[in-house]
């Protein structure tokens, strides 16, 4: 099988040849920079530099030489982009090390040894004080907002474009979506397909709850969820508009050449919901299902949850309007035991995750503990298909090489 043929073997509950895998084509089951520097020393690459293409998260974009290390078998469409030099500006991680970070994102250093983004109108917008390994934001375009003048949400675009610079995952093809950015993306989509073989996945996001925190600020929103249902809505319709128009635009841009679309909203905390099952189905569902009625009406793409936590809850709410993998899989959560998930929904939902838990396990067991811990995993949630390993949610910065090594070891052997 090529590696696209495996991917999509397993998203149709087939059994492919082996188990596929994946390294950050879903950034938030990546690689922190920090810890993808000290993986490269491990094995001996030298070559190469560390570009954080997530500056918020600072997570490093997988180089050819550790991709296939890894021997992944999906890619982000992302890479396709900030790929000449001049792409890129110098900066430093927190540990230290030398890195890249996109020439386009507007951070300089605090004056004391942290570094501040500004949005486009020179206002900060996030921070990441000294020592800190990520950048946190620190403003909130609606915080204030009484809910009483509407109009405020006409200039929702503007407003989502001005956090999304600093304080938001930056996708690297992260530009308006005029008609010539379009056919760029298309043509760059094009030439990986048809020069890899790959399967490749297009970041769309499309978040509801996650948009309402980064916009109103996360305690604001949840309360405007709870005692102020006509505000939230509002806004949560007008998100809705927006993500149904940039679908409109990106999915023939992609179709034909791209397999799967990433879709997020991280609805889980560890222990729970961060709301109950009822307000999900009530507000969250009808509009999640607007939005996947669209790619499946508009394109052949694979769609794919990226939702934290413990979201077993919902799980049956999800397949019902048409997600086809999760991701992580955050099998520590309450509720997400991995024998149960695949027990109960493995005929129906892909597993795109929950290969080796990154809060304990990776971190802190020895090689031999993780090799048996993917060995488990893996055993458990392949049979059938329905199954990408990739370990639970980012790489931290702190998890030693040899341990990152080990799971990788581990995978490439029992897949």
């Amino acid at each position: 099988m090529t590696r696209r043929e495996r991917v999509l073997a397993a998203l149709d509950h087939e059994v492919p040849d082996r188990v596929p895998i994946d390294l950050a084509a879903m950034r938030s089951t990546g690689i922190t920079a920090a810890a993808y520097g000290k993986l490269k020393r491990h094995l001996g690459l030298n070559s190469g530099h560390t570009d954080v293409y997530d500056v918020v998260q600072q997570l490093a974009q997988p180089e050819q030489a550790v991709l296939d290390y890894w021997d992944a078998d999906v890619v982000d469409l992302g890479r396709m982009f900030l790929t000449e030099p001049d792409d890129w500006k110098d900066f430093i991680l927190p540990d230290g090390q030398p890195a890249r970070i996109p020439a386009f994102m507007p951070i300089e250093p605090d004056g004391k040894g942290g570094w501040l983004a500004r949005g486009s109108d020179g206002t900060p917008i996030g921070a990441m004080p000294a020592e800190a390994y990520y950048l946190s934001q620190t403003q909130f375009p609606l915080k204030d907002w009484d809910g009483e003048d509407l109009s405020v949400l006409d200039r929702l675009p503007q407003l989502m474009d001005h956090v999304t610079w600093a304080a938001l995952p930056c996708a690297p093809y992260h530009k308006p979506l005029g008609p010539g950015h379009l056919a760029d993306i298309r043509r760059r989509a094009k030439t990986l397909y048809e020069t890899t073989d790959y399967a490749v996945m297009v970041a769309f996001g499309a978040n509801l709850l996650e948009w309402g925190q980064y916009l109103c600020r996360m305690d604001q929103f949840l309360m405007d969820l709870a005692a102020d249902r006509r505000k939230a809505e509002a806004l949560l319709d007008k998100l809705l508009e927006s993500h149904l128009a940039g679908l409109e635009k990106i999915l023939p841009a992609v179709d034909g050449y791209v397999q799967i679309i990433q879709l997020g909203d991280d609805f889980g905390t560890q222990n729970a919901l961060q709301i109950s099952p009822r307000l999900y189905r009530e507000v969250f569902k009808p509009r999640q299902k607007l939005i996947y009625e669209t790619v499946r009406k508009k394109s052949n793409l694979r769609i794919f949850l990226h939702s934290c936590g413990a979201i077993a809850d919902i799980i049956p709410d999800l397949i019902e309007i048409g997600v086809e993998a999760i991701n992580p899989v955050q099998t520590s959560a309450h509720g997400m035991d991995p024998a149960r998930l695949k027990s109960e929904y493995g005929k129906d939902l892909t597993f795109w995750g929950g290969g080796c838990d990154t809060q304990r396990v990776l971190p802190e067991g020895s090689p031999a503990e993780i090799r048996a811990h993917v060995k488990e995993r893996i055993e458990l949630l392949s049979p059938g298909g329905g199954f990408v390993f990739t370990q639970i949610h980012n790489i931290m910065p702190h998890v030693p090489p040899a341990n990152i090594a080990a799971m990788v070891d581990a995978v490439r052997e029992f897949r």
